[in-house]
């Protein structure tokens, strides 16, 4: 017998066929949660030749892999803090994303030091910068490069004169984080594993002290299954504690939420041409370039409301804005502002009060027999944290294959180059402007040809959508057809990210997304209105939010807004 290759496709069948198969088959592993890490636990353990469930409450990096900082970096600062391991490390991660892995969704970006202090800054900085290219930071990207001060406002027009006295030019590297995460998730579902969005865990099973599964729910019909398996691996966060006394044992670590937030503004409104990292009184502020805007942030505060959805507030924006202003020519003002994302990271935690002390190393913990718990760590290093993961998972497993990601790029990679030097030709055969079929290469790399076949039949879907033209419509389609999203939320906030790339936020192509996704997803018309509904009254409650000054006041505003997908919590509350 021939073995059948598995599909890399989610779209609503294979979403029911998971649902099925998660109920009929037992599994050697299952992941909760698909973030990043639990993402690349499972392509980890499928590509190990291990039955792999992947279960994700919401949606495929819904949480704080859809908020970072979108960046693979070795992490600077980490080698103040002499943490040299983990900045290796991390070194070794973005030089593999760059060049094997995902080289169509990780690039490039350069990035300036500006140097604040004569004499001593500039050779200890060097240093440091030397130290980083040395540990790996310089293989496929260009070494430091050391500029005056003219040379370094020729690169960044919009810094103040007086904002420095130099400057140090160097490289990492950044990536869409939401469609990352979707993707591996797609190379794992690829490899065998089963995956699955909108599946919540409900219920940790177990059998003689034993955890042998769990009991999952359909969070859009309500039905409930058991889901057999020999290890469950909770990669859930800001929630591992959750899942952790929903098994009814003790944790061995617990984890600190701390808030991130960043703002977008356009392009045109700072005049430059690379990056900036600028010291604080806290940690680092990154402006950082993100096609037509700039990404500023991040902040670092503790948070203990609702880890679902973080609020940004009035005093995080005004600390963005009034740090970045201290270093630029024009200052830039709320109006400014396109879009705002708050995310939480899962700090492991530990005896300081300052969050921006805690470890952003990770840790792994076998609290009970068949459960493991992953926690801590950076996004660009959850190939890693996956691989310990697995391996932690062999005192119930027994002996296991040895991890194979690091050779395993992720789908849309292979053939990837050669399109980029076909670009040309693409354009000419679809109609594209070239920059359009570079730009969707750098969201789809080889898979693009699925997406442009979606206008074979229908020519309207290679045009762009009405106010949000960034996006074709067939991307739009695609999202429902191959990439998982359920509900128009998935579509505007993590497929797209016209929720933070627009200034209307994605509300203004709502309706049209919405008209594309039903036929795929079988809405009919008072289903398309409640998506359109709820997804309008979201980024109401998210604005208003943002003019409150305290997290307790944001919290409460933003947790006004229905949700498409109601937990288990609200399901019990509203019985």
């Amino acid at each position: 017998m021939v073995m059948q290759p598995f599909s890399a496709t989610l779209g609503p069948a294979e979403h029911q066929q998971a649902w099925e198969e998660l109920g009929e088959r037992e599994f050697d592993v299952l992941v909760i949660g698909a973030g990043v890490t639990g993402a690349g636990i499972a392509l980890d353990a499928a590509t190990r030749g291990l039955r792999t469930g992947l279960v994700e409450a919401r949606d495929f990096a819904s949480g704080t892999s859809s908020r970072s900082s979108k960046l693979f970096h070795g992490g600077l600062r980490y080698l103040e803090q002499l943490n040299f391991s983990l900045v290796a490390e991390a070194l070794k991660e973005r030089e593999l994303m760059l060049t094997r892995i995902a080289p169509h969704l990780v690039h490039p970006v350069p990035f300036l030091y500006p140097l604040s202090h004569r004499g001593w800054e500039r050779p200890y900085v060097a240093a440091g910068l030397a130290m980083y290219d040395q540990m790996g930071g310089a293989r496929s990207v260009p070494r430091q490069k050391h500029l005056t001060h003219g040379g370094a406002l020729k690169l960044f027009p919009g810094l103040k004169s007086d904002a420095m006295v130099g400057a140090v030019r160097y490289f990492d590297a950044q990536a869409d984080d939401a469609r990352h995460t979707m993707m591996v998730a797609r190379t794992a579902a690829h490899y065998g594993a089963v995956v699955r969005n909108s599946t919540e865990v409900v219920e940790i099973v177990k059998e003689a002290d034993r955890v042998v599964g769990a009991v999952v729910r359909d969070v859009d019909t309500g039905t409930t299954q058991t889901v057999r398996a020999k290890v469950v691996i909770n990669a859930t966060g800001v929630w591992t504690d959750d899942v952790q006394k929903m098994s009814g044992g003790r944790g061995r670590f617990r984890v600190r939420a701390s808030k991130g937030v960043h703002i977008l503004v356009p392009r045109d409104r700072i005049a430059g041409e690379v990056g900036l990292i600028l010291r604080t009184e806290k940690s680092v502020l990154f402006v950082i370039p993100w096609g037509q805007q700039w990404i500023i942030g991040t902040t670092d505060t503790d948070w203990a409301l609702d880890v679902a959805h973080p609020a940004a507030t009035k005093t995080d924006i005004e600390y963005i804005l009034e740090h970045v202003n201290e270093v630029l020519a024009t200052p830039l003002t709320k109006d400014d502002i396109l879009g705002v994302y708050a995310g939480l990271r899962p700090l492991l935690a530990g005896e300081s009060e300052s969050t921006s002390q805690l470890s952003r190393e990770h840790a792994v913990a076998r609290p009970e027999p068949g459960l493991i718990s992953i926690a801590g760590g950076k996004y660009t290093t959850y190939r890693v944290m996956a691989k310990d993961a697995v391996d932690a998972a062999a005192e119930d497993l027994g002996q296991i294959k040895d991890s194979v990601t690091e050779n395993v790029p992720l789908i849309g990679a292979d053939g990837y180059q050669a399109m980029l030097n076909l670009k040309g030709e693409l354009a000419a055969e679809t109609g594209l402007p070239e920059w359009r079929v570079e730009h969707l290469l750098g969201r789809y790399g080889s898979k693009l040809h699925e997406v442009l076949a979606l206008g074979e039949e229908d020519p309207s879907l290679l045009e762009p959508v009405t106010n949000a033209e960034a996006y074709l419509r067939a991307e739009i389609k695609y999202a429902a057809t191959h990439e998982g999203a359920l509900h128009l939320a998935d579509v505007l906030t993590r497929r797209t990210r016209m929720s933070i790339e627009t200034k209307h936020r994605g509300t203004e192509a709502a309706q049209e997304a919405a008209d594309l996704i039903a036929p795929v997803l079988g809405w009919d018309d008072a289903k398309k209105a409640h998506e359109v509904n709820a997804y309008l009254e979201r980024v109401k409650a998210e604005r208003e939010s943002q003019e409150l000054t305290t997290d307790e006041e944001s919290d409460a505003r933003r947790n006004e807004a229905p949700e498409t997908r109601p937990d288990m919590r609200q399901v019990l509350a509203t019985r």
